[in-house]
């Protein structure tokens, strides 16, 4: 796989790839199969042949993620599923300013967890922005990989930003802090999608359907 998630999260252009399937398979028959198996939560949308030395995983040059909240005074039941509902209106402004601070090769420590101690936590986030929509607030995130709960905790930090608990010009101290402790809440699973997955030969979705 592309990208291994939380339990909870979703994804629209999740990769998969294995070099075990025989040279005359039917391709088609295969994807109604697995659909007819795993559906209707998980379907595939297509597949086909790649190179031997492809890797769903270490091939990819970036992902791509959207994290959905929403700070209307009224819950939406139907949203509930793929949002978080947040307290406090969100300032957009402020997240954003909180996030260039972010956006570059960081050591990431203070936004996730490790699955080594002597595992590095440096990654290189290309792109986070916050965009409002009416009472949804989405963020995208774009690095070339992330550490465990990195974009959840990304997330849960903007919101706090956003909300007032925190400032903008705190980001620094808490990146050099290489301390999980020093980063806001990790958001909850529900809202977060991994959108699209790039390699070499594209994207594994429209990326600009999102945020």
């Amino acid at each position: 796989m592309a990208g291994r998630t939380d339990a909870g999260v979703h994804a629209l252009g999740q990769v998969v790839s294995t070099a075990d399937a025989p040279d005359d398979l039917d391709l088609v028959a295969l994807r109604d199969k697995l659909n007819g198996m795993l559906g209707p939560e998980i379907a595939f949308s297509f597949v086909g042949e790649v190179p031997r030395d492809f890797s769903a995983r270490f091939s990819a040059k970036s992902r791509c993620y959207v994290y959905a909240l929403r700070d209307g005074e009224v819950p939406d039941p139907f949203l509930v599923p793929t949002t978080w509902q947040v307290k406090g209106a969100l300032d957009v402004d402020l997240m954003n300013e909180a996030a260039g601070h972010l956006v570059g090769e960081h050591d990431f420590r203070s936004f996730g967890r490790l699955s080594h101690p002597d595992a590095s936590g440096v990654r290189k986030l290309f792109e986070l922005r916050s965009v409002r929509d009416g009472d949804l607030v989405r963020i995208r995130a774009r690095a070339n990989a992330f550490i465990q709960q990195m974009a959840r905790s990304l997330v849960g930090t903007l919101a706090e930003v956003g909300t007032g608990k925190r400032a903008p010009d705190e980001i620094p101290a808490i990146l050099e802090a290489r301390d999980r402790g020093a980063a806001g809440v990790v958001a909850p699973p529900k809202g977060l999608c991994l959108v699209s997955v790039e390699y070499d030969e594209g994207w594994s979705r429209p990326i600009d359907a999102a945020v």
